[in-house]
């Protein structure tokens, strides 16, 4: 059985959410709170690009894996600007279903990829006793994201969201990691400490992007 994929998902933004980058909740400061014990592990234990980078691929699986759960929830949604193969989509549970499961497939081979990447830059400077900091990495940011997820459901089930903006919005939050895979053999310690903090920045614009209850 061949199975192809060949829809073409699009969502706009609109400038509105340019505004009020970064809304203080509790998830936001769980979150802040969270990139703050990793960046004092990073300089305190001199973890070396390689340990971070995996740390922040495991932190974006486990965005994947709650922004799926977040989808199939959803309640409530609208799909305006929201089309497939030019096609508006309609609102309902059959469209929320293949969003989700579209966006698994389509957010896990992207990760198969930055996976790919990191075996193949640095596989060599990794040693055994990182595991045990990737897995604590990977543990303190599944820890704020579960909050997060128990936190904003309330959101989703109080103000109308926008299927699109849900699809779309952790793969802005990817980036960071995209940008520091093309220069990562070649950043030193001191960029490395530069990168943590302008990724927690986006880390904390983006959240509040993706959590931002208005829908049009």
């Amino acid at each position: 059985m061949q199975i192809q994929f060949n829809k073409t998902i699009n969502g706009t933004f609109s400038l509105n959410d340019a505004k009020n980058l970064i809304i203080f909740d509790r998830s936001t400061f769980s979150l802040l709170l969270s990139n703050i014990i990793v960046i004092f592990l990073a300089i305190y234990e001199k973890w070396n690009v390689s340990i971070v980078l995996w740390i922040y691929w495991l932190q974006s699986i486990i965005i994947g894996i709650f922004q799926f759960a977040r989808i199939l929830s959803l309640k409530d949604f609208t799909t305006e600007n929201f089309k497939m193969n030019d096609y508006p989509l309609t609102p309902s549970k059959k469209t929320k279903t293949f969003a989700a499961f579209f966006f698994a497939f389509h957010y896990g081979m992207f990760h198969i990829v930055y996976a790919s990447f990191l075996l193949f830059l640095f596989t060599r400077s990794l040693h055994t006793g990182d595991v045990f900091s990737i897995l604590l990495g990977g543990f303190i940011f599944f820890i704020n994201h579960l909050f997060s997820y128990i936190q904003n459901k309330d959101i989703d089930e109080k103000s109308p969201q926008n299927l699109g903006k849900v699809f779309i919005a952790p793969y802005a939050r990817i980036l960071p990691m995209h940008f520091i895979l093309i220069i990562g053999a070649t950043i030193s310690e001191a960029t490395l400490i530069i990168f943590l903090i302008l990724k927690t920045l986006v880390d904390l614009i983006f959240h509040s992007f993706k959590h931002r209850p208005i829908t049009r």
